[in-house]
């Protein structure tokens, strides 16, 4: 159980997702979703390195990893529904948790690509 509660952690944890979506999609021949996937995951690192300095080490509460698990061995249709509902769920999630402006919109823009409003 990993606790995302803290700015790093929770930006560490959307680029290692969007690491494993690029791998899942390049697996299943979506070249697309998987050039996708590795373009937010190079921006949300790149957000990470850009704020850091502006954060506040405030705690950040009520988000856990667990929750957030992909089953990225179902290569079905209904399994990349899945997959791509709770990428989009963790954003709608975490997005209003975090206090950095530039961030928070990074992370609402990746939850819109995958389908999240």
């Amino acid at each position: 159980m990993s606790s995302l509660n803290t700015f790093g952690a929770i930006l560490s944890y959307a680029a290692e997702m969007e690491a494993q979506l690029g791998a899942y999609y390049a697996g299943i021949g979506k070249a697309e979703r998987a050039k996708a996937a590795d373009k937010r995951r190079a921006k949300l690192e790149r957000v990470r390195r850009e704020n850091v300095v502006e954060i506040t080490l405030e705690p950040i509460e009520g988000l856990d990893a667990a929750d957030y698990a992909l089953d990225l061995a179902d290569v079905s249709t209904e399994g990349q529904a899945s997959v791509e509902n709770i990428a989009a769920r963790f954003y709608r999630d975490v997005a209003p948790k975090i206090n950095v402006r530039a961030a928070q919109r990074a992370l609402e823009r990746c939850g819109r690509e995958h389908g999240g409003s």
